[in-house]
């Protein structure tokens, strides 16, 4: 018997690589791997990783999916964290650890840069977003000025999906959906912004520095021997544009067409959309992002989402299943959380911190973790708002992430949002959409979702929700002021 065709989905996240083997022919996940990642963060808002630790976490994890067993590898996709900066020597070494997404250190740049180029609107003008500190504009800013010897060291700038893609085939290339990302590309022509790289450095050879941009269904190349023999399969499989993590998502839970709304419970929480045309949030709290399929992805994005879950059960030493419980049973009992542990992006107060308020001596450990939850979840709901402004009208919403598979969550989001959520039983979406992405690029036609169970949650309307919601809107106010 031939070995099972398939096509290999890589998700290059903050906290783990993961590895999927997509079945060329039904568009089941048939296995899974993953690898752990080590973060560098600090309390002035420094989140670094070095490359090498994607690199050898790559391997582990397709190691690990494959098993010793033998299958027809016939496409490769890479999702990467969005935003991240890679900076590479004239020998494409990594200079530094690249900065990442969640890191806030970039505040100062961002006014810099914002004010040299003549305000928001005009950013919004010039890009279709806003220079916030997680996008990598501002990094290259930072590096610029606060390791001014590194910067001179650095010959070409990626982002890290980019450098997966670097290494995997030796071409130096980008793709629409994660460039969107960095505030220095005009999402309305799909090209490089000159007049904002010209802000950032006006005597660096940007179109040396940058990769060049490739249609996002594409084969941009082919596995080269040396990656071959690290990661133990064959040279010569193609690579395809692949794309960022929130974009692969899209295409992992199908939504490529206008119409679904989704919501995703990672590190950070998202909610995005597709549209045929550019859509631009008039506030410039939704990005206005292209997708990896040829159209545009409006998403908005929350920084602290299972980071803060997660943060307030280690803080209690209690299971997923006592979070649950809490979330389902409890009540938050006019406790309020403010949930801004790492800054916050939607919106955008990179120097905010987390903020219990109205705790009472007969709060107990349930009614802090629901209320946490409940800070999260809310703060989603705000990001939905964000994506109605730039035109979305969203009817239900699919619900998918590692938060996702909580029952009680996904019924809370149903609540808070006031819209039905479907929850699919989607493997690893965005390594699953980098996979189904690769597949379209190699076979030149859009391939079908594997049917898959789901599960669906209808809103109720709670008054003691309705109260929450105008508590988390008055907390999110003073923070927005400064008075927090």
């Amino acid at each position: 018997m031939p070995p099972r065709r398939v096509f290999v989905g890589v998700d290059c996240g903050t906290q783990s690589t993961k590895v999927v083997l997509r079945d060329a022919t039904t568009g089941a996940i048939v296995a899974v791997g993953r690898a752990p990642h080590e973060l560098t963060e600090r309390d002035d808002g420094t989140r670094e990783q070095e490359p090498a630790v994607w690199i050898a976490a790559l391997g582990t994890a397709i190691r690990d999916a494959l098993r010793g067993q033998q299958f027809a590898i016939e496409g490769i996709g890479v999702s990467g964290q969005q935003h991240g900066l890679v900076a590479l020597d004239v020998a494409d070494r990594p200079v530094r650890a690249a900065k990442l997404w969640n890191d806030t250190t970039t505040t100062h740049e961002c006014a810099i840069l914002t004010e040299k180029l003549g305000g928001n609107d005009r950013v919004l003008e010039l890009t279709g977003n806003l220079l916030l500190p997680g996008y990598t504009a501002p990094k290259i800013a930072w590096l610029a000025a606060h390791e001014p010897d590194e910067y001179a060291r650095t010959a070409r700038m990626c982002l890290p999906h980019d450098y997966l893609n670097l290494w995997l085939t030796g071409e130096f290339v980008t793709e629409p959906g994660d460039a969107s990302g960095t505030a220095y590309f005009d999402v309305r022509t799909r090209r490089y912004s000159e007049v904002v790289l010209v802000a950032i450095d006006d005597r660096r050879d940007w179109v040396r520095t940058l990769p060049r941009i490739a249609q996002s269904l594409s084969v941009v190349g082919v596995l080269r021997s040396e990656a071959a023999g690290v990661l133990g399969i064959a040279a010569g499989i193609p690579v395809s544009a692949g794309g960022g993590d929130n974009m692969c998502a899209a295409i992992g839970c199908d939504v490529v067409a206008e119409g679904p709304v989704a919501v995703s419970l990672g590190t950070s929480g998202t909610a995005f959309a597709y549209r045929s045309a550019a859509a631009v949030d008039p506030l410039g709290e939704a990005a206005a992002f292209c997708d990896s399929t040829g159209g545009w992805l409006p998403l908005a994005c929350t920084l602290n989402c299972t980071s803060a879950t997660e943060w307030v059960r280690h803080l209690f030493a209690i299971d997923h299943a006592a979070v649950d419980a809490a979330i389902a049973n409890a009540e938050a009992d006019g406790l309020a959380f403010l949930p801004y542990l790492s800054g916050e992006r939607t919106p955008n107060r990179p120097e905010g911190a987390g903020v219990f308020i109205g705790l009472r001596p007969s709060h107990d450990r349930d009614a802090i973790v629901h209320a946490v939850v409940e800070g999260v979840t809310f703060g989603l709901a705000y990001a939905l708002d964000a994506l109605r402004r730039a035109g979305v009208a969203p009817t239900e919403v699919t619900l998918v992430g590692g938060g996702a598979a909580s029952d009680a969550w996904a019924q809370l989001c149903a609540d808070a949002f006031a819209l039905p959520v479907v929850r699919p039983a989607i493997v690893e979406a965005a390594a699953s959409g980098a996979a189904r992405q690769a597949q379209w690029a190699v076979e030149g036609k859009r391939p079908e979702l594997a049917p898959v169970s789901s599960r669906r949650f209808e809103p109720r309307r709670r008054a003691e929700l309705h109260e929450a919601a105008a508590r988390m809107a008055s907390l999110r106010e003073l923070a927005r002021a400064n008075q927090l």
